[in-house]
This record gives C-alpha cells, structure tokens and sequence, in this order.
C-alpha cells in the first residue's frame, strides 16, 4: 500500500503543487504524506491528481477537525488509497491542548473510519501502544534511528511509517545549518524534547546541538542519505517518509533504488 519510501510534505508548501506529487510517484515513491493538518480538498486533489500513491495525512490535528466531520470526509471519497493519520498537536500550538491521551482515545471512539485505513502520530510507549491497539499502526516523527527499533518492539506486527528529515548536502556544517534553521521551531515543543531526552540527549543537546541534528537529519550525498534511510528500515520501519529540506528528490529516488 505505501512501499518502502514515501515523500512527507507540509500543505503550506505543497499546496499549490500537486503536479509534482505526481512527479514523485512517477519516481517511484509509494505515498505521499500530506502535513499540518491539510484541508481535505488538498487530499482530494492529490488523489486525483496520482493513480497508485497513497495519500496520507501526516497528521491531521485533533483540536483543530472534530471526528464526525473527517468522518464524513474519508466515506465520500471512498478512496482505498487515503491513509488518514491523526495525532494530539502541541501544548505550545494549540490552545485547546490538554490531556492528550484522552482526547486521542476519545477522538477514536468517535471516529467513522476503519482501523486499517488510519494512523496515529506515536512518539512515546503509551501512544505507541494505543496505536497498535485501535489504529493500522505509528507515524512517528523527527526521531533517531534507537526510536525506529524501539517502536517497533512496541507497535508489534503493524505499521511503522516514521517521517525521516534529510538534506541532500555533502557539507557537514551547510548541512546542519540549513536544518538547524528549518527545524527551529521543534526544540521549542515539549513532546518532541521529551521525546529526545529518553535516547539520552542531554539539555544543551535538544536545543539543536550537531550531535542531535546528525541523529535526527540524514545528510550527505544522494548516496549517503539513502543509507541513512535504510538504516531505518533495517532497524524496523515498514516505510519511511522523507522529508527533504532542500528538495532533490529524483536523485534520492535514483540513490534509493525506485523505479523511473
């Protein structure tokens, strides 16, 4: 359904782009993650748009959609190649923030989808769990390879589809700036600094240190970031959703081994 390598992409830049989504899937790339809790519309023009990638969302946020309504969305576009992901957000982003756990627990008991058509943003044990208990499985995201082998021990035999960042730089230090940059607003966000400091990155480390950025960011060469990749899938991943901050995605797609 997905293949082994997809494309994670934010709707504030791929908005008005969906002719090079279906670029991507004729590279080769199995999916197509739609970030920020998307409109619908952009899901629909992305479906249209492709005849064999799946589209997923990567997450859609659950104070910001009420279930019913998403609901309503997955049954009229009856579509077996939407993957809906769905996730808790940020204490430091949305206002109506609290109890996370709860709310996600509550959000899928109203939630008219079927559990192998949806997924759950999992960082932690207790969402990792809920996501192999109620969900077709975990969309991590912005993790270390040490967290791919361990999700997989806690999600078991379901899906496993991290979102892994690279920049396709063979500059070490031009590199780490431009995801230093780009990433900036992550070392503000509690979850993903919680989340980091259980695979031991110390305080000074979480605020963007290199140590950190090499662990969560492949770069290098098309080449190299393509073994970063797989050390991914060796560690357990189903499928990896590649978010390149500097684009070059035909090149990863030649390095990766996908079909042209």
């Amino acid at each position: 359904m997905l293949g082994t390598f997809g494309v994670w992409g934010s709707h504030y830049e791929w908005s008005g782009k969906i002719g090079e989504i279906a670029e991507l899937e004729a590279l080769g790339y199995g999916a197509f993650w739609i970030g920020a809790s998307p409109d619908i519309a952009l899901v629909e023009q992305a479906l249209a748009a492709t005849t064999s990638m799946t589209i997923a969302t990567g997450i859609t946020n659950v104070w910001q959609t009420e279930p019913e309504a998403i609901s309503a969305e997955f049954h009229r576009l009856a579509s077996d190649r939407f993957l809906l992901g769905v996730g808790a957000g940020h204490r430091q982003l949305d206002q109506a923030y609290d109890k996370p756990y709860d709310k996600l627990v509550s959000y899928l008991d109203r939630l008219d989808v079927p559990a192998d058509r949806l997924v759950l943003a999992a960082l932690g044990p207790k969402v990792l769990k809920l996501a192999a208990d109620r969900t077709a499985g975990a969309h991590p995201y912005l993790v270390p390879v040490e967290h791919t082998a361990e999700a997989r021990k806690a999600v078991g035999d379901k899906l496993l589809a991290p979102e892994v960042t690279v920049v396709v730089e063979e500059d070490p230090v031009a590199a780490r700036a431009i995801a230093r940059e780009q990433l900036a607003v992550y070392f503000t966000l509690t979850n993903y600094v919680k989340n980091w400091r259980r695979y031991g990155f110390s305080e000074e480390d979480v605020q963007g240190s290199d140590r950190l950025l090499d662990a969560l960011v492949a770069h290098g060469s098309p080449d190299q970031v393509a073994a970063k990749l797989q050390a991914h899938v060796d560690a357990g991943a189903d499928h990896v959703a590649v978010q390149s901050l500097n684009g070059h995605y035909a090149e990863l797609a030649g390095a990766l081994g996908l079909r042209r």
